[in-house]
């Protein structure tokens, strides 16, 4: 891929986030999700692998779905209540179509299964691009409409893919596919409280892509993606492999570390809602 075409591709990455997150009206929103899916297709399937152009097609019908899931919604919405305002969504049933279609863009349970095959057939800095990047404009229009979606679903969606995004990244030998269901478990954290507190989980999001950034970016610099190569690696690059288990372990979450930051904040600002019914 010539250079020029990276910088085409780039610029438009930034146009599409930049259109979706700036956006009031749906119709912008959804052009600014559709530019950066177009954006990113040629990135995926660069290498020409038979892998990659699965990854890359898997990813189109995905995201396409979910755009147009999101275009329905909208107009729902408009027909119900006779605006296009992101922040007036008061349809109910729009505002379900809606929880499902960010979903679905995002990778939360149950439409994660697009997520771990996408990353694992693209190299790790389109991968770290579909971690962190391309998360940011369907999170913003999460955190845009958290008080008109549908929370037991967002709540059920939450749970499930915090639970099953630290389960299967149990069985996996392939350092992609482990940072996939990472991400899926960290959604979690933050669909879980965006209902209740949008700004912790701006926060979440923020230092989840710092932390993402630090391990694709090390990954990328040893050039490895199986955990039997990782395994050699402290005896070339000992400063590197040692920045690497620290971003890894902040990832998880081990205190004192940043990662748990934001964990012990959510679980703190979850204990104030008193979600469990009152005892009769």
């Amino acid at each position: 891929m010539t250079p020029q075409a990276k910088l085409i591709f780039a610029i438009s990455l930034l146009l599409g986030t930049t259109i979706t997150i700036s956006s009031n009206h749906w119709i912008m929103a959804w052009t600014g999700l559709e530019i950066n899916t177009l954006a990113i297709l040629p990135l995926i399937s660069k290498s020409h692998h038979p892998r990659a152009i699965e990854a890359t097609t898997k990813y189109f019908l995905v995201q396409a779905a979910a755009s147009t899931l999101i275009l329905f919604s909208s107009m729902t919405n408009a027909w119900q209540t006779g605006q296009w305002d992101i922040t007036q969504m008061t349809c109910p049933t729009a505002c379900l179509i809606l929880t499902s279609a960010i979903a679905m863009k995002l990778g939360l349970v149950p439409f994660h299964f697009w997520f771990p095959e996408v990353l694992q057939g693209t190299s790790l800095t389109t991968g770290l691009l579909l971690s962190t990047a391309m998360k940011f404009p369907p999170m913003t229009l999460l955190f845009m409409t958290s008080q008109s979606l549908n929370p037991t679903l967002l709540v059920t969606m939450a749970i499930l893919s915090t639970a099953l995004g630290g389960w299967m990244g149990l069985n996996q030998t392939q350092t992609r596919k482990i940072l996939a269901f990472s991400s899926i478990s960290h959604l979690g954290w933050m669909a879980i409280i965006i209902s209740y507190s949008p700004k912790l989980a701006l926060l979440n999001f923020y230092l989840y892509a710092l932390m993402t950034a630090a391990v694709f970016l090390a990954l990328n610099s040893i050039k490895t993606t199986k955990l039997s190569t990782l395994m050699t690696t402290w005896t070339k690059t000992p400063a590197l492999s040692a920045t690497l288990m620290l971003s890894l372990l902040s990832l998880a979450g081990l205190p004192p570390l940043t990662g748990f930051l934001p964990k012990w904040l959510i679980i703190q600002e979850l204990t104030k809602q008193e979600m469990a019914p009152a005892a009769t």
